[in-house]
């Protein structure tokens, strides 16, 4: 059984994913990111894959991406540094980003990759599910990927039913419209929002990311769905003083 799914199994409620940039803020900072994350007692972890021309990313993880790509970050370089990743955790990986550069390395390639290197699954917010679906599933389900499909605030209940059927993994659930970063609380709209996806009943466990910064957001989303999933906060407290494992313990307790 892939590792994401034994993670909902296993751990009903409060998930908590933690994403960082691949690359930053060291070239060669992955492994130990990823150790120390396992260390503080995070349940699963997104590595983010650099990309020029992002879409969805707000303007931290922006900077970390183009300081990633500047430190020379790229998929070939990660899946380098990546073969002892089973040695240093067991818990769940998930690789983020954009189909561009996937298209370029070769997807059957890069899920042969994935495979060999322990990636659990992947989120491509911009590789369409009917495209997936009928060209990639297949490759997918050969390599034990799963390909995790994202709900917005404007994704139409019939579409939100559609990604849940079609669902293996987890749906990551974008709280807002807007980019990804941090807020102080989520308002009216963003709850009804969340009660609305309860109402569903659906049978895919729902991860809540973008705005979720701190202890009270996380408190706050995990009232609605099986956990969180945190980006820029995290990356933002990469750039504190103290060395790595301090401040990435330092942020994971300041969560939960």
């Amino acid at each position: 059984m892939n590792r994401i799914n034994k993670l909902f199994e296993s751990r009903k409620k409060k998930i908590l994913s933690v994403y960082f940039t691949a690359g930053y803020p060291e070239l060669n900072n992955t492994l130990e990111i990823i150790r120390e994350l396992d260390k503080s007692g995070v349940d699963m972890i997104e590595i983010g894959m650099p990309f020029s021309d992002p879409v969805a990313d707000g303007p931290v993880i922006q900077r970390s991406s183009e300081k990633a790509l500047k430190n020379g970050m790229s998929l070939n370089l990660l899946f380098e540094q990546l073969p002892a990743l089973r040695e240093i955790t067991d818990i769940p990986i998930v690789l983020m980003g954009y189909i561009n550069p996937v298209f370029r390395f070769g997807v059957e390639k890069f899920l042969r990759k994935c495979s060999e290197t322990g990636i659990d699954g992947i989120i491509i917010p911009d590789l369409p599910v009917e495209e997936y679906i009928e060209s990639y599933e297949s490759l997918f389900k050969s390599y034990n990927i799963l390909n995790v499909f994202l709900v917005s605030p404007q994704t139409p209940e019939e579409r939100i039913l559609y990604l849940d059927r079609n669902s293996k993994g987890f749906l990551y659930i974008v709280s807002t419209a807007a980019t990804t970063g941090g807020t102080k609380k989520f308002d009216r709209s963003q709850i009804n929002y969340f009660r609305k996806l309860d109402d569903l009943n659906l049978k895919t466990p729902r991860l809540i990311g973008f705005g979720i910064s701190d202890k009270t957001t996380y408190e706050q989303a995990c009232e609605y769905s099986d956990g969180v999933i945190i980006g820029s906060a995290f990356i933002k407290s990469l750039d504190e003083k103290g060395s790595l494992p301090e401040k990435i313990h330092r942020f994971v307790r300041t969560i939960r």
